[in-house]
């Protein structure tokens, strides 16, 4: 049976929504002798698909917990449809998929999700919100005996159920296929397209570059990037020669002008360089270079540019 959406994702948002979904200023977060959060601020638009990355220890998960109301800032302040964190989400604002805890192993999905639904005064149907978790066939099963992939799904239906205009969820797809990654990405694209408000934090950094709109990154407590996928990638300079070179001599190659890094792998090398046409002229005209290509950064060399960067500081 098909079901229709018949209300936006941002039903129960404020009728007149404020300008940010997110508005976090100056926030501070330290643990004894640790700064785990040094001075974020952060604003985020309704409809906006952000990504939160930075490596283990940035902050991210601090910052997430202070935009939850799990965890009350040291100074700085944090609003959520321009409501304090745990009036948002007692009001149905905002919901979280988090990658661990929160499950019975005892009970069934649909129980899961009964129960969850009695703790609000309003939700979507049960049966629509596991649909879009793509867990519908699953209902009956103990969760104890769901895969990690399929737990995480049922995370996401029970945040689904009060159909919240901010969805946050950390490492929502750890556990799951290639396949079941696509298609849990689609569902999110589907939502946003509605109007819903996403901030995602994860380690798998072709997500953030295939599905956000813009980047956050995080290194030691402070963010060191925020724009598009576009923007972040341009704040390395440089570009990265691919060709094929059997028996290629890197040392002679990291000797050229502008070369920084030079990666050999099997008959293929990689030459990261702020001179590509030099570096190609070279390849070309004094090797047996074929199979030559010129890119941009990739979001991963950025990434570790960047966060190395802020552990020098």
């Amino acid at each position: 049976m098909e079901i229709t959406q018949t209300t936006t994702a941002t039903r129960n948002a404020p009728a007149a929504a404020p300008r940010w979904a997110v508005d976090a200023t100056e926030l501070r977060k330290s643990f004894g002798a640790v700064s785990a959060v040094d001075g974020v601020t952060l604003q985020v638009r309704p409809g906006e698909i952000v990504a939160f990355l930075g490596p283990n220890g940035a902050g991210k998960t601090t910052t997430i917990d202070m935009m939850l109301g799990l965890s009350q800032p040291d100074s700085g302040a944090v609003r959520v449809f321009g409501e304090s964190p745990r009036a948002a989400i007692s009001h149905g604002l905002v919901s979280a998929v988090l990658q661990t805890g929160g499950l019975l192993k005892d009970i069934t999905v649909r129980e899961t999700l009964d129960l969850t639904a009695s703790l609000f005064a309003d939700t979507r149907p049960i049966a629509e919100v596991m649909q879009r978790a793509g867990i519908a066939e699953i209902g009956d099963r103990l969760v104890g005996l769901c895969s990690g992939g399929q737990q995480q799904r049922l995370r996401f239906a029970m945040a689904l159920l009060s159909d919240p205009g901010l969805l946050i969820l950390d490492e929502p797809t750890t556990g799951m296929d290639v396949e079941g990654r696509r298609s849990f990405w689609s569902a999110i694209r589907a939502d946003a397209a509605r109007g819903r408000t996403v901030l995602f934090a994860t380690h798998y950094l072709d997500e953030a570059d295939e599905y956000a709109d813009r980047i956050v990154l995080m290194s030691r407590g402070r963010i060191v990037a925020d724009g598009t996928t576009a923007e972040i990638k341009n704040l390395v300079s440089g570009r990265i020669v691919h060709a094929t070179l059997p028996g290629a001599d890197p040392v002679a190659i990291a000797a050229l002008p502008g070369v920084e890094e030079v990666e050999v792998k099997g008959d293929r090398i990689a030459v990261h360089t702020k001179d590509s046409d030099a570096v190609a002229r070279h390849l070309l005209t004094q090797t047996e270079a074929r199979d030559l290509e010129i890119t941009a950064q990739n979001l991963e060399s950025v990434f570790l540019a960047l966060t190395s960067e802020g552990d020098k500081s």
